[in-house]
């Protein structure tokens, strides 16, 4: 296995994550939009997508206080373009 294809399949084996990769694959999302979509409390949702940036996968930006996540690793798209 290749260590790209190893760091996606780890960050896809966590359900909050892959419901936050799903969610960004439709555009740039705020967390304040994020949050709500997965369910999940702030401090969760907030580990998760330090856990994705730090693998490479997504993004930040800073706008005013508030952090917009996106998608990084362009072969994100390309799988779940297979389901």
């Amino acid at each position: 296995m290749t260590p790209k294809l190893l760091i996606i399949s780890k960050a896809l084996g966590d359900e909050t994550r892959l419901n936050i990769i799903r969610f960004l694959l439709e555009s740039e999302k705020c967390v304040c939009e994020i949050i709500p979509y997965v369910k999940k409390a702030q401090p969760t949702v907030s580990l998760q997508l330090r856990k994705l940036e730090d693998l490479g996968l997504i993004k930040s930006r800073k706008q005013g206080k508030k952090v917009f996540y996106s998608i990084k690793e362009s072969k994100l798209k390309e799988i779940f373009k297979l389901f």
